[in-house]
């Protein structure tokens, strides 16, 4: 470490769970950072909007005036706070007076990362954002980095922990969806209001990242298709466990491929069964995991903490030493990598595949019926199995890959059978050859 170097000024706003351990750590090992770094790193002020609500800050590093602080003699900005407003204005402030970010904000990148990206290059600023997907886990980097070099073509995980806890919790003890999420409200993994992660807004802004990270285009958290767990019944967990299967919430992100070469961008969120022998199956509690494919790396899975205030704080310091040694090099990060460009698919162009469960009538035909409407709509069969008899008569059948709106229109006439009672469940399969 350069003794004389002037040491790298560090603006902290918010100081919660996770801005409580960056702010730790970093009075806790100062010698450690600086020799990582090449210089010492100084936080000059902490910008929070209760001050009364954090003894353990040093009462002369607070303040409640974030816009000062960001304006005043510091070179990096960590932001702490999410939401849009005022992150959005306070990190464009930042970057467009050539001082270096870190974020953990998801809805932000997700939502204006283009407009912060051309700050950054206007300026030479860095823009570093690890911790806004997978918590503790080295994700980002990797895509932006490692892989930069190769060709992606899939990006499928489980990036919301608060939802995994619930379904992984469904599937080992049977319990339904209201008193899976109370009891994850209970234990701290479930927020007083549940809905970002339950309704999918979470993973959907984390897989507009991914998206845009691994196929070099643009993708907003609008540009994905979003379905939540709420609907996920103790019926659908039996269902998939029949099939050796379990269900999961995943964000999943691949490049699409047409027969005549075009390429475009599908990038969804939602329920779907996938195998137990498949990687992704085994991850529970509020573990994150993303599995990635590439062309000529293979398959990569990345596994660990998606949340928590040691493991995120892990992220964001990981970002703030690699900020400071550009700092004091005179070098600068990667920058945003859009120049693909590829067109957004549509949910209902993107291929998929359904496992349907059907309640039906116990009469001869029944079967050929629904098969006659799955090869009017040009959709084929995998798996079919009729089991029960009378009142109790039921049909499952899964199906091969297909455009997702010719399954679901599949769905929708089959309900109308006069031989069917009641279109039980329908729900997306992957992880499997089709």
């Amino acid at each position: 470490m350069n003794q004389d170097r002037e040491p790298i000024r560090v603006a902290l706003l918010g100081c919660g769970t996770v801005g409580t351990e960056v702010l730790r750590l970093l009075h806790d090992q100062p010698d450690e950072f600086a020799a990582r770094t090449g210089a010492p790193m100084l936080v000059t002020g902490v910008a929070v909007r209760r001050p009364h609500k954090h003894p353990e800050v040093p009462q002369h590093l607070l303040t409640t005036d974030a816009h000062a602080l960001v304006e005043g003699d510091v070179d990096v900005v960590v932001e702490l706070i999410g939401g849009i407003e005022p992150a959005r204005s306070l990190l464009l402030t930042a970057l467009r007076s050539g001082k270096s970010v870190v974020t953990a904000n998801k809805a932000l990148l997700a939502e204006h990362g283009s407009e912060l990206y051309a700050a950054a290059d206007a300026s030479g600023a860095d823009i570093y954002f690890e911790a806004a997907v997978a918590g503790a886990i080295p994700l980002l980097r990797p895509l932006r980095e490692s892989l930069a070099g190769d060709r992606i073509n899939r990006v499928m995980g489980i990036v919301n922990g608060t939802t995994n806890f619930i379904l992984s919790a469904m599937d080992s003890t049977g319990a339904g969806y209201a008193e899976t999420l109370d009891e994850a409200g209970r234990l701290g993994y479930a927020e007083a209001d549940p809905t970002a992660d339950v309704d999918g807004f979470d993973a959907a802004a984390k897989a507009a990242i991914l998206a845009s990270l691994a196929f070099h285009t643009r993708v907003t958290a609008s540009d994905v298709h979003r379905e939540g767990i709420s609907a996920v019944t103790p019926g659908d967990i039996a269902a998939a466990r029949t099939l050796d299967r379990t269900v999961k919430l995943l964000a999943i992100c691949e490049r699409v491929v047409d027969e005549d070469g075009t390429e475009s961008v599908s990038a969804r969120v939602h329920p779907a069964m996938i195998p137990r022998s498949h990687p992704l199956a085994g991850v529970g509690d509020a573990f994150n995991a993303v599995f990635v494919e590439a062309e000529a790396a293979g398959q990569l899975m990345f596994y660990g903490q998606g949340a928590g205030g040691a493991p995120t704080a892990s992220a964001v310091l990981g970002d703030l030493v690699a900020v400071a040694r550009n700092l004091v090099v005179a070098g600068k990060g990667p920058r945003e990598s859009a120049h693909a460009q590829l067109p957004m698919r549509p949910m209902g162009k993107t291929p998929t595949r359904y496992h349907i469960s059907l309640d039906v009538a116990d009469k001869p035909g029944v079967l050929s019926q629904v098969a006659a409407m799955f090869n009017d709509n040009d959709v084929s069969i995998s798996v079919v199995r009729q089991q029960g008899r009378g009142a109790e008569a039921s049909l499952v059948v899964v199906t091969h890959t297909a455009a997702d709106a010719a399954l679901k229109s599949t769905v929708d006439k089959i309900a109308q059978l006069p031989v069917v009672r009641e279109v039980v469940s329908v729900m997306r399969v992957e992880g499997e050859p089709s």
